[in-house]
């Protein structure tokens, strides 16, 4: 039967490797000296395998990628050294049972074929958030086998529900694991720093540490996850892995380190492996908080919200469209209008389609059609299935008329949506929408979805809509 030895949280900024930083490394000498102890403390765990996950391997909304590789290498060419390499053994009947464990709860998990990295331009390489760990490590500990995961956007609970998977795997081989979280914290904590300044940056990670030194996994599941964003940070979707791989111990974290030199949080602590623990349910009690949360919503739900929602509930379990309402506001049934149907899953978004002018007989079928087709069409995400439904937050956007407008100084990000057109292309965004605080943001967001490089002329228009929840 195997184990979990211990769990890492590391950073991962490729100048702390000499042969990279070629001395501008000592402005991180804190981080160093304590990614070395680190490395030590790893060897002399012994692990037969390491279990690493890092934000900067491809990352899906809804798959969680882990290399199948018979081998595992990677470089630092990106970052000017061209001569430093790695190589490990890839620990595939470890990943096998891994695999088999996330497909019993429900999670999608596994490699990739050739045709599908070829189509995302997946390179067979060990990404910089693997490397500048594993080049440390691999100082003290030269020969172990790897696994290597993503941490993809999925829900919080989702990845601490996946890691509770790893370690089941792992119980069901004969591998001492170590694992290691690599992650950097808030990328904005100087006005130098690469995301820009946010005050929110030293909050942020003041309060994940915090969190980790007291234990409190619950509430990191419980993170907002726009707060996440606004600081930056890279690193807690692979924390939250971690922890869920040790659901079941007694934990103690002792942080080794942390600083901010180039503007970046670097952490860096270990995860004390106590003993075995009676497991708390976080996830259950996670999801039975969001349900009450939703049920109080749907009391108080609009009229426009509870037609999309009822759609699409139908088309989901009956897989046919619902009738049309009789007892309908008359000016769902009166008027036109474009309409908007988002849908949201735990604070993050599972599907928003709708159209810019009206395409049908009023406003209410425009509803329908659209929250079917955001819930089972909208090419960024699987359909939503059965059991999801419980879990869903529904908004619709009923948009004015689009105007013309001469300059984006005529935006406000709060007020109007924005259309941005260059010969047959369109791309649309709502105003008020999380993250988007510029018009600058708002219109280069519009343009990506549109194909619409940022060289290129575009006319403008803008809109405001009636947000209904």
């Amino acid at each position: 039967m195997g184990n979990i030895i211990s769990g890492y949280i590391l950073p991962h900024p490729p100048i702390i490797v000499p042969e990279v930083g070629q001395g501008r490394e000592k402005d991180a000498a804190k981080t160093i000296s304590a990614v070395k102890r680190a490395a030590r403390e790893i060897a002399r765990d012994k692990p037969t395998t390491i279990i690493l996950s890092s934000p900067h391997a491809p990352s899906f909304r809804d798959f969680i990628y882990i290399s199948n590789l018979e081998f595992l290498s990677g470089n630092f060419r990106a970052f000017g050294c061209q001569t430093l390499e790695l190589n490990f053994e890839n620990n595939n009947d470890l990943i096998t049972l891994i695999i088999k464990q996330a497909e019993l709860a429900g999670i999608n998990a596994g490699g990739l074929s050739s045709r599908i990295k070829e189509k995302y331009g997946i390179l067979d390489m060990l990404d910089h958030g693997a490397l500048v760990p594993l080049y440390f490590i691999k100082k003290e500990l030269p020969k172990f086998r790897l696994v290597h995961i993503s941490t993809p956007f999925m829900p919080l609970s989702e990845l601490y529900k996946f890691g509770k998977c790893l370690a089941e795997a792992v119980a069901l081989s004969s591998e001492n694991v170590v694992y290691v979280a690599s992650g950097d914290l808030s990328h904005r904590l100087t006005a130098d720093a690469p995301s820009g300044y946010h005050p929110k940056g030293q909050v942020y990670d003041q309060y994940l540490i915090s969190k980790l030194r007291d234990g409190a996994v619950a509430d990191l599941i419980r993170t907002d996850e726009n707060f996440m964003e606004i600081a930056g940070e890279c690193g807690t979707r692979s924390f939250i892995v971690m922890l869920g791989a040790l659901a079941g111990y007694k934990i103690k974290t002792d942080v080794f380190s942390y600083e901010g030199p180039f503007g970046v949080g670097y952490l860096v602590a270990k995860v004390n492996v106590l003993g075995k623990d009676k497991e708390k349910d976080i996830v259950s009690a996670f999801r039975h908080d969001k349900e009450k949360e939703l049920a109080a919503m749907r009391k108080k739900e609009s009229d426009y919200v509870r037609l999309a929602r009822e759609t699409l509930e139908t088309y989901v379990r009956e897989h046919k469209n619902i009738a049309m309402p009789t007892d309908l506001l008359p000016e769902l049934l009166n008027k036109r209008a474009g309409v908007f149907v988002s849908i949201k899953k735990n604070g993050q978004l599972r599907g928003c389609i709708g159209t810019i002018s009206p395409v049908r007989k009023n406003i209410a079928e425009e509803i329908m059609h659209n929250a079917i087709s955001s819930g089972t069409e909208d090419p960024r995400f699987q359909p939503v299935q059965k059991n999801e439904l419980a879990e869903l937050d529904y908004s619709v956007d009923v948009l004015g008329e689009p105007e013309r407008i001469d300059s984006i100084q005529d935006l406000d990000v709060k007020k109007y949506g924005v259309i941005v057109s260059s010969g047959l292309r369109r791309g649309l965004l709502l105003p008020d929408l999380e993250g988007v605080d510029t018009p600058q943001k708002q219109v280069a967001i519009a343009r990506q979805k549109a194909g619409i490089g940022d060289s290129e002329r575009v006319e403008l228009e803008r809109f405001e809509v009636i947000r209904y929840k």
